[in-house]
């Protein structure tokens, strides 16, 4: 059953002639991820290495992919947790910085702090090394067409909101059972500048035990916040539940309370995963025992060997 990678490349809708290159896209990091754990590398190493895989595809809401807040800038949060000690890293509001998840590692393992935040999680980068990048090479053309569209005084904000809502995010089980998580995102189209989403937030964003399992959210960030999603995901687990039927319980109950429709990605010490959503789609893909499994409507689910290369 182990090593075991699920991921996710944001829950919503998905444009048509954009969803098969989200697919493949996201396959394509899952194998790379899991190419980590099979070498050896630790929970940890794998999800933050396919989360970087994703944070440098334009065709995500993380990283170069990022959507724009209301001043047509870009601004991103990040997490990981580690579930054998429970140490986690996360950095929000940041700019200039072309992988946010490596900055959250960063705060995890060379500082006493959780979060860092805007302007001094930049000074901390910079410290540390990490090289900055002109903020206009974090936007793209489609995104900056989102924004102006959004602008417009007749502009619908369902619909301006669909084609990237949510995050990227993994868990992961390595060969010596141990579990991590690690969520990226550039927060929801055209908000308020400094809006913080549930990214960064421990227990929202995404939360990893050895004693329970891991779990990475997606979806809208206000909703997830306040149901502490991926805490509750795990408490049902706690209470006997299978990862998929606590992911269900969770988001059924988002939806219920405060109307929030998102997906997981969810995985247990043992190895048993599920990749759950209420919206429309949710691009997923996981890796076990030499088979990649993918989807993006509900109830779809393909497999194919990992050692084959489309």
């Amino acid at each position: 059953m182990l090593p075991v990678l699920v991921v996710h490349g944001g829950a919503g809708h998905i444009p048509d002639d954009r969803a098969e290159l989200a697919c493949s896209g996201l396959c394509s990091a899952t194998r790379v991820g899991y190419g980590v754990l099979q070498g050896g590398g630790s929970a940890m190493d794998a999800v933050v290495e396919v989360v970087t895989q994703l944070e440098n595809n334009p065709m995500y809401n993380a990283g170069c992919g990022s959507v724009l807040n209301a001043k047509g800038e870009v601004e991103m949060d990040a997490i990981v947790m580690d579930g054998k000690t429970l140490a986690s890293g996360a950095v929000s509001a940041v700019r200039n910085i072309a992988n946010p998840v490596q900055l959250a590692r960063l705060v995890m393992d060379k500082t006493s702090h959780v979060c860092l935040t805007a302007e001094g999680a930049g000074r901390f980068a910079r410290a540390m090394g990490v090289p900055e990048v002109p903020g206009h090479s974090l936007i793209t053309d489609y995104s900056r067409m989102r924004w102006e569209k959004n602008l417009a005084p007749d502009a619908n904000p369902v619909e301006c909101q669909m084609g990237k809502m949510g995050t990227v995010g993994a868990v992961a089980v390595d060969v010596e059972g141990n579990v991590a998580c690690a969520t990226s995102t550039g927060g929801i189209l055209n908000c308020m500048e400094g809006r913080v989403g549930d990214t960064p937030c421990i227990g929202c964003g995404g939360y990893a035990d050895n004693k329970v399992g891991a779990v990475s959210p997606t979806g809208h960030g206000e909703a997830i916040m306040k149901v502490t999603l991926s805490r509750l995901i795990l408490f049902h687990m706690e209470q006997g539940q299978s990862a998929e039927a606590a992911s269900d319980l969770g988001l059924a109950y988002m939806k219920e309370r405060v109307g929030g429709l998102g997906g997981v990605v969810t995985v247990d010490p043992r190895g048993h995963w599920a990749a759950r959503f209420t919206s429309r789609q949710m691009a997923w893909a996981a890796a076990q025992q030499d088979t990649l499994h993918h989807g993006l409507y509900t109830g779809e689910h393909f497999t194919q060997n990992l050692d084959h290369q489309p």
